[in-house]
């Protein structure tokens, strides 16, 4: 497999780069995350301007017709920037759904307005029952005329506590985590019923629980058939996993960096520690987790047109070396800096919470090697 990138694509990571370099300083992202939003709206509106916002969709709906490995390519710059706008949020896990199961009046009233970024969107998807398990929905929306009443309870949507519309998952027929019935609707976040609790969460992101009482929306809140919306959810959230699992690399690369240099100028008995035998060695072991996630994400990410179960079983391999090598690198960063690793001064302490945090972000190491377990006993039985 080529894992060459494009011209495109080096133009992407270029833009990318230079944006991250020249403007998303440490020092302007904690400004950012002080402020009302918990991001920066300007760059916001510098994402949209570059063209940034619009990578996984066509070029009709005004996008760069991106899939994984540019997807990939931004968000391992993002990582390298610690970046706390609602990207994945907004355009990944809202956009992309949208675009999978909108009519042409949808996507033609939302897809704009997400690319130009002047609309915010959150995934309102998981619920605290079903934990990491996505078909598990107890939320319901009943038929109420033309249109649907909306019941229940969301838990943990990024971003969920300052955007604009909700993409909200419920159930319109069977239940737990029944794989049909599942439903995709619009929600405007300031709708009659709709609750909003946010709150910061530990790698400087936000997020919010969202109670849904007695929810009207109209029969054109419904994206795609009723019922229907499972294949596209998933298909969706493996384009997320692929997003978060290259952020995870692009982080783990400057805490590599960071450590490195920090071990050059630490002295201790008249010499730098880093020509300590031992300290070498643990570098070169965090590099090596390093690569290991670099290169199954990009295996990921070029495996969206394979058939499911093994792309399924890519992805979730990805997302499971991600929890294991994030944790190692984060965890080696913290002990190599000694006590300034545990500073909040010291930009590789948030580095660290970031890398440990995407473990935690649409399943666990121990959920998708749940996932990968399943899968290889399905192969098993169909042989």
């Amino acid at each position: 497999m080529d894992f060459k990138f494009s011209d495109e694509q080096r133009m992407l990571e270029e833009t990318v780069g230079r944006l991250v370099r020249d403007s998303y300083t440490f020092d302007a992202r904690n400004k950012a995350l002080e402020s009302e939003h918990g991001f920066s709206t300007d760059t916001w509106t510098q994402f949209a301007e570059l063209g940034l916002l619009g990578v996984p969709f066509s070029e009709e709906a005004g996008g760069f017709n991106g899939g994984g490995p540019e997807l990939m390519v931004v968000a391992e710059g993002f990582g390298r920037g610690l970046v706390v706008e609602p990207y994945l949020a907004t355009v990944v896990l809202s956009g992309v759904l949208i675009d999978k199961l909108g009519n042409d009046a949808q996507k033609e009233q939302y897809l704009p307005a997400i690319i130009g970024g002047e609309t915010r969107f959150a995934l309102a998807n998981y619920e605290t029952k079903g934990r990491y398990d996505h078909r598990f929905v107890e939320t319901s929306a009943k038929k109420d005329g033309d249109g649907y009443v909306i019941n229940g309870e969301k838990a943990v949507v990024l971003h969920g506590d300052s955007a604009d519309q909700l993409v909200v998952i419920a159930r319109t027929g069977g239940s737990g985590n029944d794989k049909d019935g599942l439903s995709a609707f619009i929600v405007d976040a300031g709708a009659d019923g709709v609750s909003r609790r946010g709150y910061p969460t530990i790698d400087g992101l936000h997020a919010a629980d969202i109670t849904f009482k007695d929810v009207k929306v109209g029969a054109d809140a419904l994206l795609g058939d009723e019922g229907k919306a499972l294949d596209a959810l998933e298909a969706t959230l493996d384009l997320a996993l692929i997003t978060l699992c290259a952020e995870a690399s692009g982080a783990m690369e400057v805490a590599c960096d960071q450590t490195l240099d920090y071990i050059k100028e630490r002295q201790q008995f008249g010499v730098p520690i880093g020509k300590f035998q031992a300290l070498q060695h643990r570098m070169v072991e965090m590099r090596m987790e390093l690569e290991k996630v670099r290169s199954i994400t990009m295996l990921a990410a070029c495996s969206l047109d394979v058939e499911p179960q093994l792309r399924k079983k890519r992805i979730s391999a990805a997302k499971a070396q991600v929890g294991k090598s994030g944790r190692k690198v984060a965890e080696e960063a913290i002990q190599l800096f000694g006590g300034m690793g545990m500073m909040e001064e010291t930009p590789v302490s948030h580095y660290a919470k970031r890398i440990v945090m995407i473990d935690h972000w649409l399943g666990d190491r121990e959920y998708h090697l749940g996932v990968l377990e399943d899968l290889i006993d399905v192969d098993d039985h169909a042989a």
